[in-house]
C-alpha cells in the first residue's frame, strides 16, 4: 500500500484529503506543521509527501529544504499544495526541492494523477 505523508495545518483540508486518499487505497500519515512533517518523514518513510507551504512552526518551504538535505528523505517526492498562485511562489517551491506544485483549490483527480506519476 502506498504511504502518503499529508502535511496540512488546516484541519478541514487535512480531514477531507485524508479521507479521500484513504478511500482511494492510500495509507495516510498526517502532520500539522513542517517540523512534524520532517520528523514523520524520517520515521514513517512515506512514498510521497503532500506539503502545504504555509504552515506554523516550520513552513513547507523550510521543511522541504530540510527533507531534501537529509540522505534518508532526499528521494521522497514532495508535492507542494499551496494557495500561492503566482509564478514566483511556484519557483520558490521548486527551488526548495518540491517535485511538483499544485495550486489550491485543485481537482482531486488531478492530484491522484500526480501522486500516481511519482509512486508508479
Amino acid at each position: 500500500m502506498t504511504k502518503v505523508l499529508l502535511a496540512e495545518d488546516n484541519a478541514m483540508n487535512r480531514d477531507m484529503l485524508s479521507r479521500r486518499l484513504t478511500r482511494n487505497g492510500f495509507e495516510v500519515v498526517e502532520a500539522v506543521n513542517g517540523e512534524e512533517a520532517a520528523a514523520l518523514a524520517g520515521r514513517e518513510a512515506p512514498d510521497i509527501i503532500l506539503m502545504d507551504l504555509s504552515m506554523p512552526v516550520m513552513d513547507g518551504w523550510e521543511a522541504t529544504r530540510l527533507l531534501k538535505d537529509r540522505e534518508q528523505t532526499r528521494a521522497i517526492p514532495v508535492v507542494a499544495l499551496t494557495a500561492h498562485a503566482i509564478k514566483a511562489d511556484r519557483d520558490r517551491a521548486l527551488a526548495a526541492g518540491c517535485d511538483e506544485v499544485i495550486t489550491k483549490p485543485f481537482n482531486f483527480d488531478e492530484l491522484l494523477e500526480i501522486v500516481e506519476k511519482y509512486v508508479a
